[in-house]
């Protein structure tokens, strides 16, 4: 039977939601599944102490190293990362890092086949070089190289009569040119940013939106779309994330209402765009395989797609309860990691025993 671990900071699975789910998916599957922390690796006796859900507890049991692990986290310390490290050395993780917003930038603008969906962009190193770009685009917007759910996104439109309109976290400013100066050198002096041309994808109401495509690997190893949604922000606010404020809806009814008789036309463009540009995407990579990815879409006023983000942990979506087919997908990747490592390590001994 394949041996699952799911990998965790946390040391109580009950504070770690998915771990339930992910437990009764894993069996249902016919697969062995435990929880543990980095602190439980045994590395001298590659052993593990983990724990296996049942009867409604979590229980300890010891295990050897499984054949795949769920690594659902950051470990927290030097220590863990050690331990972390050496663990994904000897047993395929479902999980890796794409990098930050300027790389994932820079690798696909290196690919070229999507480079088109590719919205204008450059580092901030001082501050002036939003005013060149100001004077390209009225309308930027900058965002922190590492940042997530929306935190420290600034929208920076300029006047006609020489002043800036900056719109932060919904609060919106009026500022001159060396008070918009100072404001810019102040952030980019806290951490690296990012800026980019301002895209208008905005509903017919004024509400801004754009589309989270979630895509995971499936018992195949092949990409697959979990679900499809519009993420809608509140009025006044530059940005749709649901952490923010924002909201959801049905796709056909948001389709249908945004986009009339080309309504479907536009589902088939989202869909098609959701499977061919992961494997184009995990390709720049060299040889690193995700399991999952969070693509974050826009439409602008000529009906062109536009790529706002790519998320390489975009969690399940909460709305829809499509909680339990991430976790099947999961689980099912999982599975086909271990047996293709078990294959390679097979053949390998095969050839060395030649």
């Amino acid at each position: 039977m394949t041996l699952i671990g799911m990998l965790h900071h946390r040391e109580d699975p009950r504070k770690v939601a998915k771990a339930y789910t992910y437990s009764v998916v894993a069996k249902a599957e016919g697969v062995e599944f435990f929880y543990f922390t980095p602190g439980k690796v045994d590395i001298e006796n590659q052993k593990i102490k983990g724990k296996y859900y049942e009867n409604g507890v979590w229980l300890d049991k010891e295990y050897p190293f499984p054949d795949a692990i769920y690594n659902a986290s950051y470990p927290l310390s030097e220590n863990a990362e050690r331990i972390v490290d050496y663990l994904s050395e000897r047993i395929p993780f479902t999980s890796h890092s794409i990098g930050d917003k300027l790389g994932v930038h820079n690798r696909i603008m290196k690919g070229k086949d999507f480079k088109q969906y590719l919205i204008p962009t450059v580092k901030l190193t001082n501050s002036k070089e939003i005013l060149e770009l100001i004077n390209l685009y009225p309308k930027v917007i900058m965002k922190p190289v590492s940042g997530h759910q929306g935190v420290g996104i600034l929208f920076i439109e300029k006047l006609d009569d020489g002043h800036f309109k900056i719109n932060e976290l919904g609060k919106t400013l009026i500022y001159k040119k060396q008070e918009l100066l100072n404001k810019v050198l102040h952030k980019i002096q806290e951490q690296d940013y990012i800026a980019q041309k301002f895209i208008s994808s905005q509903m017919k109401s004024g509400n801004v939106y754009d589309f989270r495509l979630h895509v995971q690997k499936n018992r195949k190893g092949k990409w697959v779309i979990t679900t499809i949604y519009p993420r809608i922000g509140p009025l006044g606010s530059i940005t749709s994330n649901l952490s923010g404020g924002g909201y959801t809806a049905y796709l056909d009814e948001f389709l249908q209402k945004e986009f009339h008789i080309d309504w479907f036309n536009m589902k088939r463009l989202l869909e098609h765009f959701s499977l061919s540009f992961p494997n184009h995407f995990e390709s720049l990579y060299d040889g690193i395989a995700f399991d999952e990815l969070g693509i974050d879409v826009g439409i602008d006023e000529n009906q062109k797609l536009w790529l706002f983000e790519v998320n390489w942990r975009p969690g399940a979506p909460v709305i829809f309860n499509r909680e339990l087919d991430v976790a099947i997908n999961t689980i099912h990747y999982a599975t086909y990691l271990a047996t293709h490592n078990k294959d390679f390590h097979s053949k390998k001994s095969l050839r060395e025993n030649k």
